[in-house]
């Protein structure tokens, strides 16, 4: 029924509409109109999804921000606490434990009690998502809640517990993109496209590394290098698109809060530019990436045993089944009690956050040199102009501060990592990697006080520099990534160092991916994900190794001419999600794929009646409706491993028939791929 306002005034033809009434123009509005139409057509226009990488970048930031702000208040108070509550050593222990003891159990008691998989990094299983493997529930929005949560209440704990941000906050990048997927595929209109979903999630990896440092470059190429085994060029711009967004927002919601003046990096460095290092520092370079290296291996090894005991010793694995705060609340107590900074904490600067760990580290000036007269005192509370001290305790000596921590944290940050709470393992590796830079930067300057000669001049050494590149190279090591040094830059805003520190990264790296896998793909192997391990170098045979070799001969096919009898018994007794569909039972010439829910659905339908004496075969089921799905690929029992494990990779396949002539004579899937990759790095012994 019309809305009908009778006549114009002054007028006696036909009555007119409310909506006309009140357009009187109505040809600019068709105009404006159409070009709204136009403008949605174009901008929702499929493979044009700028705005939901904005969108995604702006949201989190917004909430790193957020999270920085209310943790950054929850520390302070802790803080107060600890320095108001009086001069009682009892009381101040108290004060310093039990603050993370609660906090710890509480992150692990609600993470846990609300979704198992929000533990952890969360990067192995992004890793594993983006290489194709469907992970249940891992990307629900329960996740999202019960990490930041989680999260919050770890990084409350400060330096008790020494634990960072980046891995969960990938997690709740990657979320946040995929529900972001959903609302764009709703308001497009267009059907679910695996793709598209895909490439959301990978800028997801990439904003979440962008809108914790602030550092778009590596973080786009930090999460390729992490989680990403091949990477489509296609997805570059949109990684540094919604990284370049995230980071932006992020540093403009400081300048917002007057926090910083303008954009700045996250740890300014005031590094020499005229001459920031002379030629023969560039072995010393050399050395530290070698030594960051050794120790990388000597980290990952253990942590992955660690990890491993954990899991089998009898104590811990029921501790862990039963009650998960319970044994939070037991670790967090031992990191506590250690870091305590009247008791051995006072030799591990452990007075400092995490992000005045950096500051002081990066600092240009040799500790050592400054203190070989005299010992300055220890300060009574951290001195906000001189954080330094906090390494030169006049019970030991700066060399001892920085060994003690090396050798404390080793073991603490590998206790850490077994603890079940969402919490992030890459920022307690780089500023290791800082300390181990820090402490040969400082017997460098004792070696040589003057400075290195070099073409007539002399420059003093900077400790800070080789700070600069361990952390670069021992977490470049850890986590076997280049891009580790890029971050580097981004972080302090120099870049005068770029050389030496690549050189550190790079043989850090060459010493690490020898030897050891990845923290990541450490963690992969303990928990047994169904990720796809490298094929590295080609001596362990992948080439000469073929389908024919490990394929899975026992194949069940389903005939055209087969009985619809035998076609039942066939889907009664096996529970596989497809089946290959031969000609004939004799020929078993592969034709295409049938999917078990469909056949099923076809064989529950009521009956066609058939003619009589006439036998039904599955070739009538497919004539009356049941859908098929051709082979677009299939392997060919002469194809090599390589080849093979590559396929599987860059289409993130899960199954693929092998035939021989056309005729179906097996299958490979990702656990076929694992055992034959399994055997040749782990070669069974001769009997």
């Amino acid at each position: 029924m019309e809305e009908l306002v009778g006549l114009r005034e002054g007028f006696s033809g036909k009555p007119v509409a409310l909506q006309e009434l009140w357009s009187p123009c109505p040809r600019i509005r068709r105009s404006i109109q159409g070009g709204l139409e136009w403008l949605k057509e174009r901008l929702f226009r499929v493979g044009e999804d700028w705005y939901f990488l904005m969108a995604l970048g702006v949201l989190m930031a917004l909430i790193s921000y957020a999270m920085n702000f209310a943790i950054g208040s929850v520390v302070r108070a802790h803080k107060w606490l600890y320095t108001e509550i009086g001069d009682g050593h009892l009381l101040r222990f108290l004060s310093w434990t039990v603050y993370p003891v609660a906090l710890l159990s509480f992150s692990s008691g609600f993470s846990q009690s609300i979704t198992p998989s929000s533990g952890g990094s969360g990067i192995p299983e992004v890793k594993t998502i983006l290489s194709g493997v469907i992970l249940e529930d891992y990307l629900d929005i329960k996740n999202f809640g019960a990490k930041v949560t989680g999260l919050s209440c770890t990084l409350a704990t400060g330096s008790t517990s020494f634990l960072g941000k980046l891995g969960p906050f990938v997690h709740l990048s990657v979320i946040t993109a995929a529900y972001l997927g959903r609302v764009r595929t709703k308001v497009i209109g267009e059907s679910e496209n695996k793709i598209k979903e895909m490439e959301m999630l990978a800028a997801g990896a990439a904003v979440g590394v962008a809108t914790v440092f602030a550092a778009p470059f590596s973080g786009v190429l930090f999460s390729i290098e992490v989680m990403s085994s091949h990477f489509s060029v296609w997805n570059y711009w949109r990684g540094f698109f919604a990284a370049t967004c995230g980071a932006f927002m992020f540093r403009l919601l400081a300048v917002f809060n007057s926090e910083q003046e303008t954009i700045t990096s996250i740890y300014k460095t005031s590094f020499r530019v005229d001459i920031p290092f002379d030629l023969p520092e560039i072995f010393f370079f050399v050395a530290l990436g070698a030594i960051c290296g050794v120790l990388s291996c000597g980290y990952n090894f253990c942590q992955r045993m660690v990890l491993f005991f954990v899991k089998a010793n009898g104590f811990t694995s029921k501790l862990l089944a039963t009650s998960k705060p319970m044994y939070s609340a037991l670790a967090a107590l031992i990191l506590a009690s250690i870091t305590y900074p009247p008791g051995v904490g006072r030799f591990m600067a452990s007075r400092l956050s995490m992000e005045e760990h950096l500051k002081t580290l990066f600092d240009n000036n040799s500790w050592a040199l400054m203190t070989k007269n005299s010992s300055p005192p220890w300060p009574a509370e951290p001195d906000p102009q001189n954080l330094w001290l906090e390494w030169c305790h006049p019970q030991s000596t700066v060399f001892g501060t920085l060994v003690f921590f090396l050798v404390m944290k080793f073991w603490m940050l590998i206790l850490a990592t077994t603890i079940p709470i969402p919490a992030g393992y890459f920022m307690p590796i780089f500023i290791y990697g800082a300390v181990i830079g820090r402490l040969l930067g400082e017997v460098l300057s004792i070696i040589f006080p003057e400075g290195i000669v070099a073409g007539g001049e002399v420059n003093p050494i900077m400790p800070g520099a080789y700070a600069l590149a361990g952390a670069a190279a021992f977490s470049g090591a850890v986590t076997h990534t280049i891009s580790t040094a890029l971050l580097a830059f981004e972080l302090t805003g120099q870049i005068v160092h770029a050389l030496p520190v690549l050189m550190a990264v790079l043989v850090a790296n060459a010493i690490a991916q020898s030897y050891q896998p990845s923290f990541y793909d450490g963690t992969i192997i303990v928990k047994k994900l169904p990720y796809l391990p490298w094929i590295r170098g080609r001596k362990i045979g992948s080439y000469p190794m073929t389908v024919g070799h490990f394929m899975n001969c026992t194949l069940t096919t389903l005939a055209k001419d087969m009985s619809l009898e035998e076609v039942i018994k066939v889907v009664l007794s096996t529970d596989v999600t497809q089946y290959p569909l031969v000609e004939t039972i004799e020929s078993q010439t592969l034709v295409g794929i049938v999917k078990r829910t469909h056949l099923v659905q076809a064989l529950q339908t009521e009956p066609v009646s058939w003619a009589p004496g006439q036998q039904p075969c599955l070739q009538d089921i497919l004539a009356n409706g049941c859908p098929t799905q051709p082979v677009t690929l299939q392997l060919s029992p002469e194809a090599s491993l390589h080849e093979t494990h590559n396929l599987f990779e860059l289409l993130n396949l899960q199954l693929l028939f092998v035939t021989s002539q056309g005729r179906a004579v097996g299958s490979v899937t990702r656990v076929e791929l694992k055992k034959a990759i399994s055997i040749l790095t782990n070669p069974p012994t001769p009997k």
